[in-house]
């Protein structure tokens, strides 16, 4: 039985995790706290919390749908309901747009895939080697493995840091420009507006989500997630750290003005910047795998920027690793 590596534990990386733990051993790496990638879910209290990443899911292939279905029957996942307002004239409105949700979080399906995975969480990968047929790993606080195979999963620019040497393949010369996103987390006191979300037609604020509205938790607060265009967030993220006081601001007092509810102390604030949050530009393959030196990569980057993507680049690499 050979050794996988995977790194990552977002939809691509929990499913090609869960596709090789059937026939292979497999490792799992993340340096985050928890499982999900752009899907995770910010927690304040037991289930009170923010999808702050992916905020719902509407899929489009017949072999996604597949998948959802399955796990809209095993109940991890849900149908989000409710009034949800479209402002974005930009986008023509899909009336039928399934929104799917999970049940507890939208980080759901991740931790679905990957319960009889061992996952190392907060392991953050800085360096890889490969010498006499072995992948040596060194992570941040100076562990250091070897696996026969290694499946990276990141976001472009850290995969061409990691990994460049390693790939012959023209997609890595490209010079590929991922979108960032800005993120704020608010608590206020109850509105009495029976909304879900907003869809805006904004040069700054392009989505609010009511979090109550997805029935996973009662409070006796408001829970909004604001998130920005990639527009806005690619000019501040860079310095979004140091100005985060600023751009939560910003971002909150276009929340009030372009929905209308009254403006109310805010209780409780959190921001978030994802700087490399998606690729709206889809390549002309789905994963790379080099069986040479076994080497795989997939992530949504390829396909584009919905959270279906990663799970079919994840899907099509291991097809290739499986022939």
């Amino acid at each position: 039985m050979s050794t996988y590596c995977v790194i990552g534990s977002g939809i691509s990386g929990a499913t090609i995790a869960n596709l090789l733990k059937k026939k292979h051993s497999v490792d799992l790496y993340d340096k985050a706290r928890g499982p999900g990638g752009r899907s995770s879910f910010k927690r304040l209290d037991q289930k009170i919390g923010f999808d702050h990443g992916v905020q719902y899911i509407s899929p489009k292939s017949d072999e996604f749908k597949k998948f959802t279905t399955k796990l809209l029957a095993k109940k991890i996942l849900k149908s989000w309901k409710g009034r949800h307002i479209f402002k974005n004239k930009k986008i023509k409105e899909n009336k039928n747009h399934q929104k799917i949700i999970g049940r507890l979080g939208n980080n759901d399906i991740s931790k679905f895939l990957l319960k009889k995975i061992n996952c190392n969480f907060q392991k953050e990968l800085k360096k890889i080697d490969y010498n006499k047929n072995k992948w040596k790993l060194t992570f941040s606080d100076g562990y250091n493995k070897s696996y026969d195979n290694l499946i990276l999963t990141c976001p472009y620019p850290q995969l061409v840091k990691l990994a460049k040497k390693f790939i012959n393949h023209s997609f890595i010369k490209k010079k590929i420009k991922m979108d960032a996103n800005i993120t704020v987390m608010i608590k206020i006191k109850k509105t009495g507006k029976n909304i879900s979300s907003f869809l805006f037609d904004d040069e700054i604020l392009g989505w609010a989500a009511k979090e109550n509205s997805k029935l996973r938790f009662k409070s006796i607060y408001d829970l909004w997630t604001l998130q920005s265009t990639s527009k806005w967030a690619n000019k501040k993220i860079m310095k979004n750290k140091e100005n985060k006081d600023l751009n939560s601001k910003i971002l909150i007092n276009r929340f009030f003005d372009l929905t209308g509810i009254k403006k109310t102390n805010i209780l409780f604030s959190l921001n978030h910047g994802w700087m490399y949050s998606s690729n709206s530009k889809s390549l002309k393959i789905k994963s790379y795998w080099n069986k040479k030196i076994n080497l795989g990569v997939c992530a949504d980057w390829f396909v584009g920027p919905r959270l279906e993507a990663g799970w079919i680049s994840a899907n099509d690499l291991f097809n290739k690793i499986s022939k």
